[in-house]
């Protein structure tokens, strides 16, 4: 398996430390803090771990501080209850003696049932269009360090927009986004690290959207996003190293929060899983910046 892919797969499994308790640890993917679609996946990981017979089929997480990627997390899950088709659990996330993410999760032994779907977006196939790591060399030093990392490093999967970003001198247009999705390699026969890779995903790109009808210039550093509260539905099985479409909007920006939505389809067009989020979103003064800076300062 491709070493990135496999380090990302590690990094969701998690170290059992007691019973209901395990421990994660963070990687650096370019963002001011620990990444939330890590957090997220981690703890979504930690809850299947306790239990048996069922399949994700929703969270509920609210980001409650910034996470410090020089110290481990410690995920703590209560079994709140294992009725005769759902079970629920929370998780709390914990860093320095405090949490910083809530989580609730549902699980359900499968079963047949009513089935309907939104129809794909009628969208460019991904195999013609240039993964997001392919952007023009005069750019690329136009860009904040910590952002030029996050879109050149090597990454666990394959992002293809189909829309066109100008980071450098963007214009305004319409707060929707559509984004191919594939792992880079070859992946196990495992529904749960499947369901795992697409909690950590759907934090990429999300709350980004609701920032295009403003033509905000992010390689000024100056432009704030975190995480507020992120919600997700699975709906019918998936393979993440097979294309899966992101499609994303945002029907709402006030109060310097930005909400948005967002839908994936397997590449034949059947819809797989649906999440929302809220997320903070702030045009910063420069002498802010630097402030904003510790990961330890609560949001």
């Amino acid at each position: 398996m491709h070493p990135v892919l496999d380090d990302l797969i590690t990094l969701l499994g998690l170290e059992r430390i007691e019973e209901n308790i395990f421990r994660g640890e963070s990687r650096d993917i370019g963002s001011p803090q620990v990444f939330g679609g890590q957090v997220l996946g981690q703890a979504l990981s930690a809850a299947q771990r306790t239990v048996e017979g069922r399949v994700a089929h929703s969270l509920h997480a609210y980001f409650l501080r910034r996470g410090d990627m020089a110290a481990p997390i410690i995920y703590e899950v209560d079994r709140a209850r294992d009725g005769g088709s759902f079970s629920n659990r929370r998780v709390v996330a914990i860093q320095h003696g405090r949490p910083i993410l809530n989580m609730a999760a549902s699980f359900q032994t499968p079963e047949d049932g009513l089935s309907h779907q939104a129809q794909m977006p009628d969208v460019p196939a991904p195999e013609g269009l240039k993964d997001l790591t392919h952007l023009a060399a005069d750019k690329l030093d136009k860009i904040p360090v910590k952002l030029r990392r996050f879109m050149t490093d090597q990454r666990p999967f394959d992002f293809r927009p189909v829309e066109q970003s100008n980071f450098d001198e963007p214009k305004k247009r319409p707060p929707e986004k559509h984004v191919w999705i594939r792992a880079v390699d070859r992946m196990p026969d495992d529904n749960a690290l499947h369901q795992n890779l697409l909690a950590y995903v759907s934090d990429f790109e999300l709350l980004a959207t609701s920032t295009l009808p403003h033509a905000l210039p992010f390689t000024r550093g100056n432009v704030f996003l975190a995480s507020l509260d992120h919600a997700l539905w699975f709906h019918r099985e998936f393979r993440m190293d097979e294309w899966l479409l992101y499609s994303m909007e945002s029907p709402n920006a006030s109060g310097a929060r930005g909400f948005t939505r967002g839908q994936f389809f397997r590449q034949d067009g059947t819809m797989v899983a649906s999440t929302t989020q809220e997320g903070l979103v702030r045009v910063l003064d420069p002498s802010k910046i630097r402030e904003r800076s510790d990961p330890r300062k609560q949001v």
